[in-house]
Parts: structure tokens; C-alpha cells; sequence
């Protein structure tokens, strides 16, 4: 893949113009919006009265390779505001126009030329269309409002991917295709795991499979918590809305949140994040510099608006539970606080197979709370543990949280993808605006440093990336079902009894299959199904007191006798410890 991102992106934006383009060319009437780089590719919103079809997305790319061809010489002018408003309301752009009237006055408009087509854009772009080669593919067509806006008209949009070569392109859509076999939606249908409806947008419906996978996690995180001196608390789901306006949540995030009706003239809103109800259990009661750190846990369900369009299975949604953490700490604290974060993060991340982890710094945001001497402060703080961590880190310039800078913890999945999991946030700011301190040793009150800190971050969102990485092929422990015990013949049901029941009885989480049909269905059944150990039955195993084991994807079976069966799956199905 190319290391030239400048190019790339260049690249990628001339093919979204050469999209453009071809639909023009070939659907006259058809209005274009807007056309953006993203990642791995390019799309572009059309407003034409007629669906794209799969097939329209066959002529299209035909098409822009005629134009690649014909090696359009690209130019540019730039445009006073009344001359490109007047040019695109020749052509019947609307949607351009009202681009423009929306521009600051001071903006400097460009026109932008590939022979005789034009569009409003700010470039750069290559010399010609025929330099972007022919290493491009449109993917598919979804829809979208103008401006994100559900108020506003549905668009078209045609996704799209280029490269600088076809062995580029062709890795990138063999990527694509076993992604799609790994499609996190899919596996949850296929196992069992969860589902999701119209009556709940954004919320899960977790079957008991799914659970009890939901459920381990949190047992493992809780264990490490516990292990790493946490404390877990829980806080209510809503909250007066005088509390959010305290924290600045309600100014910076209001956008985000869900609110009530007037009720006893007073308006709720349910969180959107722990923190400030993790302030409210801190401040009952004095707290001395003695009690600090003190690292308060919280398995928090939160709720947050995401436009119904950006939905996608566990991956987006917006109802979710975070692993949260509050570390009250003082600021000679931070250092060594973010250094045992840093750790723990990355050995829980070794536990469920991440060993390729990035770390991105990010800093202030545009929206924030705060004055700008505290966030230098906070800043300075979370940059000197980073330095002590050792660890490498690159830059990610304003995409810290409104209220503090923060560190993101990013995962390489087995197909190569990257997640944002786990975050850790230095806050200087919010215990001051609700009110919470701790008596120093100068005998005065001061406010602590407030870590926010998640390790899975969503544990929804962590489910999803694990069904994929593993393409639903879980590590034993944390497998729903560990084990099916499928008898040969109905003659042998009662022994599978005696097995199942003895495996239960142990914690292990088992199935029974006592179906009136050929072993052979069974098997290939319960492999669909991806259960890691099936327990073959048959007169021979009664008569011996043993089991068959055969594991998934491996043809090859073991016999085990029925007396070591217990250790067996004991030691495999153990939870990692440290």
C-alpha cells in the first residue's frame, strides 16, 4: 500500500471528480454536491430522480476509464463570489450555489476544469485525468441527506476506491471480500449472538449466546480491575439536566444526548457519559491527599444521538456500555497513574490477541471547556507520561475530549484493519466545575486531576472487533458455547446425559445434541455454528467410559478418557491471569 498520503489523497480526489464526470456525461440532469476523500477511497452525493442501480455502476466505471483516456488537461481559475454563483446557476447546480452563499465572504473561490467540466473545489489536483491511471473501482451506492440533515433531500452517494496500481487495488478488494466474511452483522445472525430492530434504533437485542459473551468480558475486565486497585461503582442512567450544564456536557455535547419531556418542571437527560455521576460518588464524604489516587470503576450504559445513516451493528450505536474508569489523582500523580494505564491496556489487549497496538496523542479541540493555561498544563502533563511510558506515540492534533486532552489506543486487527478502542483523558477541568477537592497537606482544598480512562472502550463496539478479528472462531474462554456433546445413536442419549451434565456441573459451557440424525449432519451443523469442541458418543466410547474429542478445524479426533475430560477442558477454558 502507498506510503505517499499527499498523492493518494490527491489521487483520490481527482477520481471522485472523474465520477462526477462520467454520471454527467451520462445521466445529463443529474446534480452533483459534494465528492470528499475517506479513507481507502473517495465518494461523491448526486440528486437524480432515478436510482443508481449495480448495473449503472458497471457503465459508469466504463465511462471514467473513456475519460482517463482521453487525458483531460486540468486547470483552474479562481472566481469572485457573484461570477461563480452566477456560473452555477447557469448550469443548474443548486446545491453548489448554496455551498457558496454559505462561504465566509473573505473565502477565495476556485473553479477547477478537466477539459470542459467544472467544479467548485479547492484542489490540488494532478496535471490531467489520465494520470490517475485505471487502479479504481466504484464499490457501491447508499443513500444520504444533504448535510447529514434527515430535514434536508436524500442524495445518492457512489462510494468508491483508487490506488496507484492495479496489484494495490487488487489487494484492497480481496481485503474488502473477506471483511465481508467477517462482517460482524452477519456472524451474530449465523451464531446466534444478537440482533437488532426498527423499534430500537442503535440498541442491541443480546440473545443468550451473545450474553453470555458480553457478560465475560466484563468478568475479565472486572478481574483486572480489581487486580489493579479499582473500585466499581454504578450511577443512575438519568440525570437532572442542571447536572449537564454543570459539567459543559450540555453546551459541547448537547448535540449528542437525549433528553426528556418537562416533568414536575424539570428536564432529565439520560448520560451520555460517566463522569460526572462518578464526581457525585467522589464528593460524598472529605477526601485528604492521603485517600489519592483513588481509581473508581464503572460498567456505565450511555446513551448518545447518532443519525439513524450512520448506524452500523455493534460498531455504531447508541446505546453502549463503557469500561470506564475515574482516577482522582494529584497532578504529582499523573505520570505514574498514565504509565499503569498504559500497561494494563496493552497486557489486556495481549489477552485477546492485539499485539500490534499504535498510540495517537490528541489535544485540544476547536469545542472545549476551559482556559487555555489549563489545558497547557494538562497537556504538558499527559506528554510528560507519555515520555516516561517510553512508548512511541504520533500526534493527532485537536481530537482531544472538550474537557481535556487524551491519549487513543489503536488496534491492528488480523486483516490488517485499525480500531480506536481504549482512551486515557487528563482532566483539569471538570472536578472544578462540579465541585470536587481534596484537602492537601498545606491543609487547603484543591480540586484533583481527573483520568478518564477506558480500556475496551464500548464493550459493544469490542464484541464486534472481536467476532472479526476471529471471524467468529472465539478463543475457548471466551466462546459462548465450549463444547457439544452429540451422541452417534439415540441407544447412547443416556451416557451423552451423564457427560453433558458432568461438564455443566464443572462451569463449562456445554450443549447437547440429541437429535435423531446421521453423526455426520451433526458434526457439519455444529461446525457451522463454530463450536470449538464437538463430544462424539458411540457404543464403543459407553463401553470404554471415554469421549471423541473433535476440535474445530482440526479433522483429526482425539479419544480421551471420561475421568480426565474435567481437566481437560479446565485448564483450556481458563480466563487469562496475571
Amino acid at each position: 500500500m502507498s506510503n505517499n498520503e499527499p498523492f493518494i489523497n490527491t489521487l483520490r480526489h481527482d477520481t471522485a471528480h472523474v465520477l462526477a464526470m462520467a454520471v454527467q456525461e451520462i445521466f445529463p440532469d443529474t446534480q452533483v454536491t459534494i465528492g470528499p476523500v475517506i479513507e481507502n477511497g473517495f465518494y461523491y452525493d448526486f440528486d437524480r430522480k432515478e436510482p443508481f442501480t449495480d448495473k449503472d455502476l458497471g457503465i459508469i466505471e466504463k465511462k471514467m476509464k473513456e475519460i482517463v483516456n482521453r487525458d483531460e488537461k486540468t486547470s483552474y481559475k479562481i472566481i469572485s463570489r457573484e461570477d461563480a454563483i452566477k456560473l452555477f446557476t447557469d448550469k443548474g447546480e443548486n446545491y453548489k450555489v448554496e455551498i457558496i452563499r454559505d462561504l465566509p465572504e473573505s473565502e477565495e473561490l476556485k473553479v477547477y476544469y478537466h477539459g470542459d467540466w467544472f467544479d467548485l473545489c479547492k484542489g490540488p489536483h494532478l496535471d490531467s485525468t489520465g494520470k490517475i491511471g485505471k487502479a479504481f473501482k466504484l464499490t457501491k451506492v447508499a443513500g444520504a441527506y444533504w448535510r447529514g440533515d434527515p430535514n434536508k433531500p436524500m442524495l445518492q452517494r457512489i462510494y468508491g476506491t483508487a490506488w496507484e496500481s492495479q496489484e494495490e487495488l487488487d489487494n484492497y478488494l480481496n481485503l474488502l471480500k473477506e471483511a465481508e466474511k467477517r462482517d460482524h452483522r452477519k456472524l451474530g445472525k449465523e451464531l446466534d449472538l444478537f440482533h437488532f430492530q426498527e423499534e430500537a434504533p442503535g440498541s442491541v437485542f443480546w440473545h443468550a449466546k451473545g450474553w453470555t459473551l458480553f457478560r465475560t468480558l466484563i468478568d475479565y475486565m472486572r478481574q483486572r480491575q480489581e487486580d489493579a486497585g479499582y473500585e466499581e461503582i454504578n450511577t443512575p442512567d438519568i440525570m437532572d439536566r442542571s447536572l449537564w450544564e454543570k459539567s459543559g456536557h450540555l453546551e459541547k455535547f448537547g448535540d449528542n444526548m437525549f433528553t426528556t419531556e418537562a416533568r414536575e418542571d424539570r428536564v432529565y437527560a439520560l448520560k451520555p457519559m460517566n463522569c460526572p455521576g462518578c464526581v457525585q460518588v467522589y464528593k460524598q464524604g472529605l477526601k485528604s491527599y492521603r485517600d489519592l489516587p483513588l481509581r473508581v470503576a464503572e460498567f456505565g450504559k450511555v446513551h448518545r444521538y447518532e443519525p439513524s445513516g450512520a448506524l452500523h451493528g455493534l460498531m455504531r450505536v447508541r446505546a453502549f456500555t463503557q469500561d470506564d474508569a475515574h482516577i482522582f489523582c494529584t497532578e504529582d500523580q499523573i505520570t505514574e497513574e498514565s504509565k499503569k494505564v498504559c500497561d494494563l491496556v496493552l497486557s489486556i489487549y495481549k489477552d485477546f490477541g492485539f499485539e500490534n497496538v499504535s498510540i495517537k496523542f490528541s489535544d485540544r479541540p476547536e469545542k472545549r471547556v476551559g482556559n487555555d493555561k489549563v489545558w497547557n498544563k494538562s497537556e504538558a502533563a499527559l506528554r510528560e507520561a507519555m515520555e516516561a511510558t517510553g512508548l512511541e506515540y504520533s500526534l493527532n492534533p485537536g481530537e482531544g475530549a472538550f474537557y481535556g486532552p487524551k491519549l487513543e489506543f489503536i488496534l491492528k486487527d488480523a486483516i490488517g484493519r485499525e480500531w480506536q478502542c481504549g482512551t486515557l483523558q487528563v482532566d483539569l477541568n471538570m472536578p472544578e466545575r462540579l465541585g470536587g477537592h481534596y484537602v492537601a497537606d498545606d491543609g487547603q482544598k484543591h480540586n484533583p486531576v481527573m483520568l478518564h480512562r477506558a480500556l475496551f472502550g464500548s464493550l459493544e463496539r469490542f464484541t464486534g472487533i472481536l467476532i472479526e478479528h476471529y471471524a467468529g472462531n472465539l478463543p475457548l474462554w471466551l466462546s459462548p458455547i465450549q463444547a457439544v456433546v452429540a451422541p452417534i445413536t439415540s441407544e447412547i442419549n443416556g451416557y451423552a446425559e451423564s457427560v453433558f451434565e458432568s461438564l455443566r456441573s464443572k462451569g463449562i459451557r456445554v450443549e447437547k445434541d440429541l437429535r435423531n440424525e446421521k453423526i455426520s449432519y451433526k458434526i457439519r451443523e455444529n461446525s457451522l455454528k463454530k463450536i470449538p469442541y464437538q463430544i462424539i458418543l458411540g457404543k464403543k466410547e459407553m463401553e470404554e467410559n471415554s469421549i471423541t474429542l473433535r476440535e474445530f478445524g482440526n479433522d483429526k479426533q482425539e479419544k480421551i478418557k471420561f475421568e480426565n475430560l474435567h481437566d481437560f477442558f479446565e485448564k483450556k477454558c481458563k480466563m487469562p491471569s496475571h
